[in-house]
């Protein structure tokens, strides 16, 4: 067995030991076929009022400009889905902003994978990613083979669906390298069809600025009057794209208990939230992702959904 055979082997089953639901590895090198797109995409402002999306447009495609002598990519997914989700009455968060807020949790991990690394074969450098930089998670997993990007934009495996996180590792030493696997999505247009507003142009291609997630957390700005009615109770995020994603009746919940729920937050109604109040959103949201909307923004989102 050659050594770099070996050391994939041994980060792929440390990461298993950690908890992430799989792991995969690519070349770090220029995204070819993404440029055009990200390019037309940018062009289009589908990224709405998300202008950091245009900047570091180089690093967002060559991995080797963040990271100096970075020979592969890590990438790794993390499993959310819930094993119970909000009462019925009730406006939505999406599933992943339920528990603690997935930047630290998947960070610890991602340090720690790379410290084994760096104990178990020597002097590796290299940075940890989570959706914080300009990386292109999505592309990097799938040419990883953990999954194909659906025609809603997220990546997706036939094994268990979508509700998972993405994140990486980008390391200056080679590694055995994953190929990608093929589309499943055939025929079935069951996300472009059930988007509220629209969002998912064509398939693949999802305008941001027209996304419910975009508009409940991204937007500062007052929610455009042509959007009422539209979004579907969704108060924070949005998951109508992949609830009804066929491949997600394979989602099996997850066993990490930094996701769990706040005990409060799957019985709140729709008056729980219309009464909420500041010392609360923060008892309930102490260390979520949540947080980043802010108290006045989901008071903003839930009277945008009430009147």
């Amino acid at each position: 067995m050659t050594n770099t055979s070996k050391y994939t082997q041994l980060i792929k089953a440390e990461a298993k030991r950690l908890g992430f639901l799989s792991c995969g590895v690519s070349k770090a090198g220029f995204l070819e076929e993404e440029a055009p797109r990200l390019e037309s995409w940018l062009n289009k402002n589908m990224n709405g009022e998300m202008r950091y999306m245009e900047n570091h447009f180089d690093k967002r495609l060559d991995p080797t400009l963040l990271v100096e002598g970075s020979k592969s990519v890590v990438s790794l997914l993390l499993n959310y889905f819930p094993s119970q989700e909000q009462t019925a009455n009730s406006y939505k968060l999406s599933k992943y902003a339920y528990g603690t807020d997935y930047h630290f949790v998947i960070k610890d991990k991602l340090k720690m994978l790379l410290a084994f690394i760096q104990e178990e074969i020597g002097e590796v450098d290299g940075r940890a990613f989570v959706d914080s930089a300009p990386v292109l998670d999505k592309a990097w997993a799938a040419k990883s083979g953990l999954g194909w990007i659906g025609k809603h934009s997220n990546l997706l495996t036939q094994r268990v669906g979508s509700f998972y996180f993405i994140a990486e590792l980008i390391i200056d030493l080679e590694l055995e390298y994953d190929t990608p696997v093929t589309d499943h999505c055939g025929t079935c247009t069951a996300c472009i069809d059930a988007c509220p507003t629209e969002a998912i142009t064509e398939p693949y291609v999802v305008d941001g600025s027209k996304c419910i997630s975009y508009f409940t957390i991204e937007l500062k700005d007052n929610l455009p009057s042509d959007m009422k009615g539209k979004f579907d109770d969704w108060m924070f995020g949005c998951d109508v794209c992949q609830d009804v994603c066929p491949w997600n009746r394979f989602s099996k919940p997850h066993n990490e208990p930094l996701f769990n729920p706040h005990p409060e937050l799957l019985s709140m109604t729709k008056k729980d939230w219309e009464d909420i109040t500041e010392e609360t959103f923060k008892k309930v949201f102490k260390k979520s992702a949540v947080k980043r909307t802010k108290y006045a923004g989901l008071l903003r989102n839930v009277q945008f959904l009430k009147d």
